[in-house]
């Protein structure tokens, strides 16, 4: 089972590039998008329904967005967390198979202002919740997505510049130490051996991607089930179709 996730920074902008001939390519299983940055209504060309495509838009236009793609039909579409103030933003989006639920996921990003920090820190805590409840379901879990946090220091390039910034705060890198090393949810990347200063996503400003000053907040999170079904990794960069790169991953799992 191939999976691919990509915040593609407005889904229209990445067709321009080339992004969905380079996916008919990889032939994946299921694709996770975040930051569609558009309604359904103005995705109605066939190109931005490969294989069964479902789309969770955010209310305010040219925001947000989550999306899957997917080779086989799923048994069910859930749309949202369960949380109004989330899911007016368009951030979660399930995809289950049997046993198996594989999420698209745009945690909110708190760099713009303080304001939305704090909704970031109330995303945080109530996904916090939700995971506990995915964790006790029984079923197998794989949520893909943005989650605009660099875990350690070997995630993040600048990590001495960027401790008091968004997205590498201590109380930000704590949460995922919770849901890693307390609850037990896998990192998929990180189940393989990586070379060093492996990120997903770099500042428009400067010369951070030619100077690989990067992020990696682009991940797999694996329910603790899935323990050891990780059989290839990979950052795609070979083309650029957005300030992140697709993240591939594939698993020794049958849906």
């Amino acid at each position: 089972m191939k999976i691919i996730t990509a915040n593609t920074n407005g889904i229209r902008a990445a067709a321009r590039k080339g992004f969905f001939e380079w996916l008919q390519k990889q032939d994946a299983d299921v694709v996770c998008i975040q930051e569609t940055k558009a309604q359904v209504h103005q995705l109605e060309d066939p190109i931005f329904h490969p294989n069964i495509a479902c789309y969770h838009d955010a209310i305010k236009k040219g925001y947000s967005g989550v999306a899957l793609y997917c080779k086989k039909k799923p048994d069910r579409f859930i749309e949202g967390m369960g949380n109004d103030e989330f899911d007016a933003e368009g951030r979660y989006l399930e995809a289950q198979f049997g046993n198996l639920s594989i999420a698209s996921l745009y945690m909110p990003s708190g760099s713009a202002k303080e304001e939305r920090q704090q909704v970031k820190n109330r995303c945080m805590d109530f996904f916090m919740t939700k995971m506990e409840e995915m964790k006790k379901s029984g079923r197998d879990y794989i949520i893909c997505g943005d989650w605009n946090i660099a875990h350690k220091n070997e995630d993040i390039k600048n990590w001495k510049g960027n401790q008091k910034n968004s997205g590498f705060l201590p109380e930000e890198r704590a949460w995922l130490d919770t849901l890693f090393d307390d609850m037990g949810f896998i990192d998929a990347f990180r189940e393989l051996d990586q070379a060093e200063h492996s990120y997903t996503w770099w500042s428009n400003r400067g010369q951070a991607y030619a100077n690989n000053t990067g992020w990696r907040i682009d991940y797999q999170v694996l329910s603790p089930s899935m323990k050891g079904k990780v059989l290839k990794t990979e950052i795609y960069k070979d083309e650029k179709f957005s300030d992140h790169a697709p993240l591939i991953i594939d698993y020794d799992y049958q849906i």
